[in-house]
C-alpha cells in the first residue's frame, strides 16, 4: 500500500525555534444538515468538518476498535452493568478495579484467567505499574490493558456455546461477528487484516470510517447496542482508562463527549450531535495526540457551545518544554487546515 500523505498536526518550540514536528492525518465528520441526529436516530455522518493529512488511507485503528468490538459482543448476548461494559470498551490502567472488573466478569460466567488468551504485561498507568512492581508482582494477563474486553470475548463464547480455547482465531464466530460489525459501522471493508498486541485480530480501516463508526455510538440510543456502549463509557470514564488518563479527564470535562485512544497515536472522538472525530499521529509518538484533539473540538466549537470553562480543562493542561527547570517552549497543534477553510481549499 502507498505511504499516507501526512502533514503536520502538531510541533514543539524551544525559545521560539520549530524544534519538532510531528505528521499526520485527521478528520471530522458531522451528520448532513438536512438529517440532524437525535437520541434515537443518530443522522448520517457525511458532511467533512474538518480535514487534514490523508484521512482516507487505511490504517490499523488498534485499542480504538475496543468499543466497536463490544458493540459485537453485545449482539452476541453480553450483558454486564455499565461498568463492566466500560472495562470491555477499554485500555485500562491496571489498577485493583480494572483487573478486579476483568475477574468479576469471568466470574459471572464460571470462567477464571485461564481462559483469558491475551498477552501478559504490566500495568498500563504509570503510578499502577510502579505501585505493582514495588509489590513485588511481574506480568500478569489481568494486568495487561485489553483484559476487560478478553474477559468478555471468552464469556460470550459461553453464552453461546462457542469453544473458549481458540476465541482469537480469524475464524472462530466470536471474531467473524466482530469483523462483521466493524465493518457494518465504519461503512467499509477491511483493507488489511493483522494481530494486534494483545493477539486480537485487527482490521485495517481509513480514518473517515472510524469517525463514521464513532458518531454513530455517541448519538445513538440507549436502547441499541451501539448506544448502551457509549453510555457506559460516558458514565464510567475511569473504567475505559484510568485516573490522571486524558481521555478519563476529556470524557469527564465535556458533556457528551466520547473518546478512546489507541497505541500508535490514536484518537478516537464522539459526540452527542453524531460528530465522529479521527486523529493519527504518524510516528506513533503519544505525546502530539492531545493538543491536536483539543485543537479539533476547539475549532469544532464544542468547548464554547458547551459551556465548558479553563477550570473544567485544567486536568487537560500539556506540559511545558523545559530547558534547566523553566519553561521555555511549549507542545502545541500546527497550522493545520482551519474550519473557516475547508470549503475555499476544495
Amino acid at each position: 500500500m502507498p505511504t499516507p500523505h501526512h502533514v503536520p498536526l502538531a510541533e514543539q518550540t524551544r525559545d521560539g525555534l520549530v524544534e519538532s514536528i510531528h505528521y499526520g492525518s485527521l478528520i471530522a465528520l458531522g451528520p448532513a444538515s438536512e438529517r440532524p441526529a437525535s437520541a434515537g436516530h443518530p443522522g448520517t455522518t457525511t458532511e467533512t468538518k474538518v480535514a487534514a493529512g490523508d484521512p482516507d488511507a487505511p490504517i490499523y485503528p488498534r485499542s480504538s476498535l475496543k468499543p466497536l468490538q463490544a458493540v459485537a459482543l453485545l449482539r452476541a448476548g453480553l450483558e454486564l452493568p455499565q461498568d463492566l461494559l466500560a472495562l470491555t470498551a477499554a485500555s485500562h490502567s491496571g489498577a485493583a478495579m480494572h483487573q478486579d472488573g476483568a475477574r468479576r466478569i469471568l466470574e459471572m460466567h464460571g470462567l477464571d484467567e485461564e481462559a483469558l488468551a491475551n498477552s501478559t504485561d504490566l500495568p498500563y498507568g504509570t503510578q499502577e505499574r510502579e505501585a505493582w512492581l514495588r509489590a513485588g508482582n511481574g506480568p500478569t494477563q489481568l494486568a495487561q490493558n485489553c483484559s476487560g474486553k478478553h474477559a468478555s470475548m471468552a464469556a460470550v463464547c459461553t453464552i453461546n456455546g462457542w469453544p473458549v480455547e481458540g476465541y482469537l482465531h480469524p475464524e472462530h464466530p466470536l471474531q467473524v461477528l466482530v469483523r462483521d460489525t466493524i465493518t457494518e459501522l465504519t461503512g467499509e471493508d477491511a483493507a488489511a487484516v493483522s494481530t494486534d498486541g494483545c493477539g486480537t485480530p485487527l482490521f485495517a480501516h481509513s480514518l473517515r470510517g472510524m469517525a463514521r463508526a464513532y458518531g454513530r455510538l455517541a448519538a445513538a440510543g440507549p436502547e441499541t447496542q451501539e448506544g448502551q456502549v457509549g453510555y457506559a463509557m460516558r458514565a464510567f470514564p475511569e473504567m475505559v482508562a484510568g485516573e490522571g488518563r486524558d481521555v478519563t479527564a476529556l470524557m469527564r470535562a465535556v458533556p457528551g463527549l466520547l473518546a478512546k485512544d489507541g497505541f500508535e497515536g490514536l484518537q478516537l472522538i464522539g459526540l452527542a450531535d453524531g460528530t465522529g472525530v479521527a486523529i493519527k499521529i504518524s510516528d506513533g509518538g503519544d505525546r502530539a495526540r492531545l493538543p491536536v484533539t483539543l485543537r479539533v473540538l476547539a475549532e469544532l466549537g464544542v468547548f464554547s457551545e458547551l459551556g465548558v470553562d479553563a477550570d473544567a480543562l485544567a486536568g487537560l493542561q500539556i506540559p511545558p518544554v523545559l530547558g534547566g527547570g523553566k519553561a521555555v517552549g511549549v507542545l502545541r497543534a500546527a497550522g493545520f487546515l482551519p474550519v473557516a477553510d475547508l470549503q475555499s481549499a476544495r
